[in-house]
């Protein structure tokens, strides 16, 4: 979609591609569906995985469809309003952990414990061909774009992007986002060497990871254009933006594609851009906090 207001602010060419609008507000639920239908029956016994949310309800909602049982972990102090829709959706949920690397750990230790399908929330072909969807769709609807601003958690959909984009011939860039205080994948894209983080403190918590992971990482060094980091603030008048620009309510990831819009206007001067608004599950704490500043 074209909005002229945020045209008129960041001074672009610029449509915002909005998955937000999907049954779980986010685009993940296209990559739980794909995987999570294409399950051999040995593995429908189960599956687990960890999440910050959007993962957790997409694998969620998918094994409701398909009546699969399902067991999802997220760190201590997650989104609540993200935990009571994964609980909605039939979910089995635990908490553990401060973060969702830890969160994940515990889901490698339960896989065995309890014989079920870990479902990986970025080494699984099968959900970056689902969520790749959506750029599917960019490409159909406005095949000459020439900038695809995508943020970068596990790096599913950007893998999508790139993918896709290598698949068209097209010359378009895919540049991902990412939180300064989640920067695990901005250095080791940018560096020599795959790095850990100590920590992954930001509000955006589709970004919130301290790790690289293979599937995605491998991809993604080889195709991905450039990445951008941006600070809480500059995410926070991201999700500021998209409320007054759009219309739409956008999660921290979901609001900074909008945000590195702004931030990079100059260099994207003349250029047809599109900025992926990945998710809408911002709980009402933060946004109270957001709004009020």
């Amino acid at each position: 979609m074209r909005h002229p207001l945020l045209a008129l602010e960041t001074g672009l060419d610029i449509r915002v591609k909005h998955e937000n609008h999907n049954p779980t507000g986010a685009f993940k639920v296209r990559g739980g569906v794909n995987l999570i239908a294409s399950l051999p029956d040995e593995d429908r016994r189960g599956v687990i995985t960890a999440t910050t949310g959007n993962h957790g309800q997409s694998i969620a909602v998918a094994c409701q469809l398909e009546g699969v049982p399902c067991t999802i972990v997220t760190p201590l102090g997650n989104n609540p309003e993200k935990n009571a829709a994964m609980r909605a959706f039939g979910a089995e949920l635990v908490e553990f952990g401060r973060d969702f690397d830890e969160a994940r750990e515990k889901v490698e230790q339960m896989q065995h414990e309890r014989h079920l399908r870990y479902v990986h929330s970025a080494n699984e072909p099968l959900l970056i061909a689902g969520v790749a969807t959506y750029a599917l769709e960019i490409f159909d609807e406005w095949p000459d774009v020439d900038v695809i601003l995508v943020p970068i958690g596990g790096g599913s959909g950007a893998c999508g992007c790139c993918i896709v984009r290598s698949a068209f011939g097209s010359r378009a860039k895919v540049i991902g986002v990412q939180a300064e205080r989640a920067d695990a994948f901005a250095r080791s894209w940018k560096g020599t060497a795959r790095v850990v983080g100590d920590k992954a403190d930001t509000f955006a918590e589709g970004m919130a990871t301290r790790v690289t992971f293979d599937l995605t990482f491998g991809l993604l060094k080889n195709e991905l254009d450039d990445v951008v980091t941006l600070t809480e603030d500059e995410l926070a008048e991201g999700v500021r933006i998209a409320l007054r620009t759009t219309h739409n309510l956008a999660e921290g990831a979901g609001a900074a594609p909008i945000a590195a819009a702004a931030k990079l206007a100059d260099r994207l001067a003349g250029k047809k851009v599109v900025c992926v608004m990945t998710g809408g599950n911002i709980d009402r704490t933060t946004l109270a906090r957001i709004l009020a500043a």
